[in-house]
């Protein structure tokens, strides 16, 4: 783009002619990206230069992912592993991608991974799948309110085929919890998504589903109308008892027995020792704070991973919530961690952007038929994850890794 050229359309949008957001209805996805970029600058005084370097694609970002493009973040990107893995679908060895900028987290899991292989790897089950949309309706009355919880509970089935009308992919499993409060209702949605992480799916087939609940009710003689698509009994991006309960995204379990031995050499510690830390920590610590958390940190592993594959970044907070298992016995150690609500994907959404997609494919992950492997691969690394923190507390060692790696 010609320098006369920029600085004309520069001085349009400092007069507020030309709307950021307009920028590519006049230029091509690069030049957009870098007039926004340079009008950025001139009207905050910074200079964005390591901003504005980047390889990913601005028109395939633009048309998917992003709004007001002038470049691209860039965090660090490393790898813990090789972790074995005996999974329904991920089987073998994985290493992991975790972007972060938090010193020390990489090298923890990576402990992890190391313990957990000398012990035969760990394994990892998905027990439940489904991505939720819970709308609220409002009626006139409780009584009105029960009629309507009623009716959606008996046409289950027509519901159904109204919903999965707007998708190739996505089923509809039940409407379960719900929920009266007053005379509103709060049905839960809950579809299979294939390898979507879907929320965008289940928020159109919810959609339809809810036009028609109101069209037939009212036949009927009772009033529902939808105050909002969203009535936060999903519970989409926040932590919540319903969603700890009832799952949501991908449910997972990971486990590992750990020799005495392998416990006292490797982890410097004892089974017993972890045990108790767990359990003043995790349990009874979570529950004196009345936290859905009863673990360490699977946040830390959750979001390195998320941010490395393409995830939605708002769900780290869903998969923050889980339980901890660490029990001693005669030979060793009993280690599990549970997350119940992890919504991932390995098509759609950021998993297209090239730097997430390199990361997909070096799990083996990217495209169809691969969500459930990779939610096999995240449980195992949560697992290594939690397995090296809880070890460290134990041991002692937290503050002094942290010390000698200079963090």
């Amino acid at each position: 783009m010609d320098k006369k050229k920029m600085e004309e359309i520069l001085e349009k949008l400092k007069r507020g002619e030309i709307k950021p957001y307009q920028l590519e209805d006049i230029l091509d996805p690069r030049d957009a990206v870098e007039v926004r970029r340079r009008y950025i600058e001139e009207v905050t005084g910074v200079k964005l230069e390591h901003v504005g370097r980047y390889s990913i694609d601005e028109r395939g970002a633009i048309d998917k992912n992003i709004e007001n493009m002038i470049g691209a973040i860039q965090i660090p990107l490393g790898f813990a592993g090789p972790l074995k893995i005996k999974g329904e679908y991920a089987r073998g060895e994985f290493y992991i991608p975790l972007s972060t900028t938090e010193g020390a987290l990489v090298a923890s899991v990576n402990r992890g991974c190391s313990v957990i292989n000398r012990c035969g790897g760990c394994t990892v089950r998905v027990v439940e799948d489904k991505m939720t949309r819970a709308p609220v309706f409002k009626t006139s009355s409780v009584v009105e309110a029960i009629k309507l919880k009623h009716w959606i509970l008996e046409n289950f089935q027509r519901i159904k085929e109204v919903a999965e009308s707007t998708t190739r992919h996505g089923k509809l499993i039940s409407i379960h919890p719900i929920v009266v409060v007053g005379r509103y209702v709060y049905p839960r949605f809950a579809y299979s998504t294939g390898d979507a992480m879907g929320m965008n799916m289940v928020t159109i087939a919810t959609e339809k589903a809810c036009k028609f609940i109101e069209e037939e009710v009212a036949k009927e003689g009772i009033r529902a109308s939808t105050v909002a698509l969203s009535g936060n009994l999903c519970v989409d991006k926040k932590p919540s008892g319903v969603n700890m309960i009832e799952g949501r995204g991908k449910s997972i379990v990971a486990e590992v027995f750990l020799e005495e031995e392998v416990v006292r050499k490797y982890l410097k510690t004892t089974s017993k020792a972890i045990e108790q830390v767990n359990l003043y920590k995790n349990l009874i610590g979570s529950a004196a704070a009345n936290s859905m958390g009863f673990n360490a940190h699977y946040a830390n592993i959750i979001g390195a991973i998320f941010l490395a594959t393409g995830q939605d970044e708002a769900h780290i907070v869903e998969g923050s919530i889980g339980i901890t298992v660490a029990e001693a016995e005669e030979d060793g150690l009993y280690f599990s961690v549970t997350l119940p609500d992890v919504p991932l994907g390995t098509v759609g959404g950021g998993t297209r952007v090239e730097t997430q997609r390199e990361c997909l494919e070096m799990l083996g992950c990217r495209g169809s038929g691969k969500a459930l492997k990779f939610a096999e691969i995240v449980g195992g690394a949560v697992l290594a994850g939690e397995l090296s923190l809880l070890g460290a507390l134990a041991s002692g060692d937290l503050a002094r890794a942290h010390a000698q790696l200079g963090r």
